[in-house]
């Protein structure tokens, strides 16, 4: 593809800026009047040696923790096997309880529930990347910062020992 020099500077800018391969295709087509296929507009930034930069990966904001009492440690219970379909591992003190399916949930690596301090109930599961979701029953809900910091310790704890 031949290509002007102000229009090889516009695709370095366009890079620059973030822009992706398809945008880029656009870009060419609505500003040169250039069509060109994916593949081609691929191979035109490959030629002018630049490279598409990857996204940033969203920020999580960890919410501050407050000063509160020290709670109990963590502990579970075993279930023997066929009773129950999840095992569960309640917290001493009627704090946060975990438990995790036998069956981990389709899409998911491993998968339970969650019931917190206040009674509240949450779904939680970790996918194939390893990102943690945690879905409350109640629209909404938002645990406190204590009861995310042992709900994390209890699913940590559950997790290790099934080998994750």
């Amino acid at each position: 593809m031949n290509l002007t020099e102000e229009q090889r500077q516009r695709v370095a800018a366009w890079i620059a800026e973030g822009a992706k391969i398809a945008d880029i295709q656009n870009r060419l087509a609505a500003e040169f009047k250039v069509k060109l296929t994916y593949m081609e507009a691929r191979f035109l930034v490959d030629d002018l040696k630049l490279t598409p930069k990857d996204p940033e990966p969203p920020k999580v904001v960890e919410p501050i923790a407050k000063a509160a009492p020290a709670t109990p440690p963590l502990t579970t219970t075993p279930v023997p096997a066929g009773e129950a379909n999840e095992i569960p591992a309640p917290v001493a003190g009627g704090g946060v309880s975990v438990s995790v399916d036998k069956i981990a949930r389709p899409g998911t690596v491993v998968s339970g529930n969650a019931t917190f301090s206040d009674g509240q109930i949450a779904d939680w599961y970790l996918d194939q990347t390893g990102r943690l979701g945690v879905v409350p029953k109640q629209q909404g809900y938002k645990p406190s910062a204590a009861d995310v910091q042992d709900f994390q310790l209890a699913l940590q704890q559950e997790v290790a020992k099934l080998g994750y």
